[in-house]
């Protein structure tokens, strides 16, 4: 392998570590505020849409996946079409990439 190639996946390699880190942080960061939401029972939609937000930047992985999941459920209790809209922005998002990884 040249060394442009090298530089290269060490790069990419980087980049990827990069990203799990970042992940890992939005979970640590994002799970006793969603869990302190649905405990509390809120209904403050400006802060659970801002949190779902964020959370929505990082549902390719799975933990955060399942906290945004979450949030809809308890949401969709009390403001069903707006959480049938983060579900939406949530398909716009991620599943269109999931479709054409399979095609």
């Amino acid at each position: 392998m040249s060394d442009s190639y090298e530089e290269l996946f060490d790069s990419l390699k980087a980049l990827g570590g990069s990203i799990s880190a970042l992940q890992q942080q939005a979970v640590q960061e994002y799970t006793p505020v969603v869990e302190q939401i649905i405990i509390s029972r809120s209904r403050d939609e400006k802060h659970i849409e801002h949190t779902l937000d964020g959370l929505l930047d990082f549902c390719g992985h799975d933990s955060v996946l399942q906290l945004f999941k979450s949030l809809c459920r308890h949401y969709y209790d009390f403001a069903p079409q707006a959480a049938a809209e983060y579900v939406r922005f949530y398909r716009e998002m991620w599943d269109s990439a999931d479709k054409e990884e399979s095609q």
